[in-house]
């Protein structure tokens, strides 16, 4: 897949005739996944490739008043990335939602971007907005030549499966249903840098983690997860939160990893997220910690996905 950063049309390659799929996809849930199968569908049976004109970060950040959370992902760019190639990616193209960006007309769209890619059909979700006018799918296939396919939402439970609805469930600790509504694992990559050593002491040595993306983390606690060390993975239990049975004050981000000695500071390492045992608890003494934390090693031990 080939990989573009973009400032405006003007920096469009000659393209061969595409199925051009829009819309910002933070995570490329199930919902987005949908769109790009029928991408596939429509390349297939066409001979075209498929394009992707997405944005960096959220277009929110050209309008709300910020918030860092604003600035925040569900999945790290180049999962992204390699999540848009799996879904069959030919092209894609990434540029910044700016203020100049925004103030472009929904004619000057179809004109420059969508027919500047030489697109043949153009994959949307049901509710996707396009120009400075706030446009939908039926101005689109009124004013531009090519197919339009405008994809029905796609829904768990009755309800639409959103970015919302999973950054809510990754904030609420529901990493569980996060990658039920995802279709894949949501993961943290951190580096591995220096912590107070205690979990050594008491028989659960962790790997104290300095998280490297923009990417959100779940509530505090501690959860079973899996680990990925130089390619191999291992199961583990990781926690997030402020120790506060040791008085603690900052959040940290500590993952005990099983049938693992090796050390590994300064290496980078990826959490991947599977279910969360329990909630941040202050226990009264050492021992009381130590109990519990042989039954959260039994519980992630033992987890297997339902």
């Amino acid at each position: 897949m080939n990989i573009i950063h973009i400032n405006d049309s003007t920096d469009f390659q000659s393209h061969e005739p595409t199925v051009l799929v829009l819309g910002y996809f933070d995570g490329l849930h199930r919902g987005h996944k949908a769109l790009f199968d029928k991408a596939k569908e429509i390349a297939a049976r066409d001979n075209l490739t498929i394009t992707v004109l997405t944005f960096n970060e959220s277009p929110k950040l050209a309008f709300a008043h910020f918030a860092p959370e604003l600035l925040l992902h569900i999945s790290y760019p180049e999962s992204r990335y390699a999540k848009f190639e799996e879904y069959g990616v030919n092209t894609l193209y990434l540029t910044d939602f700016t203020s100049r960006f925004s103030k472009i007309s929904s004619d000057e769209f179809i004109r420059d971007y969508i027919k500047g890619l030489n697109a043949k059909t153009v994959v949307v979700g049901f509710d996707y907005k396009f120009g400075h006018n706030r446009t939908n799918s039926d101005y689109l296939a009124r004013n531009f030549d090519g197919q339009i396919y405008a994809i029905a939402e796609v829904t768990e439970d009755g309800d639409k499966i959103s970015s919302t609805r999973i950054r809510e469930a990754i904030v609420e600790g529901n990493v569980a249903e996060a990658n039920r509504l995802l279709g894949y694992e949501f993961s943290t990559r951190g580096m591995v840098v220096h912590g107070d050593a205690r979990g050594r002491t008491i028989g659960f040595p962790t790997a104290n983690l300095a998280p490297i993306d923009r990417t959100y983390l779940p509530a505090d606690g501690v959860y079973v997860t899996d680990v990925v060390v130089g390619g191999k993975r291992y199961r583990a239990m990781t926690s997030v939160g402020k120790n506060v049975t040791f008085g603690g004050t900052e959040l940290r981000l500590e993952a005990n990893i099983f049938d693992f000695e090796d050390d590994i500071y300064g290496e980078t390492i990826e959490i991947i997220w599977l279910e969360k045992i329990r909630d941040m608890v202050k226990f009264g003494g050492i021992d009381d910690l130590v109990n519990q934390l042989y039954s959260d090693k039994e519980i992630a031990l033992n987890w297997q996905k339902g």
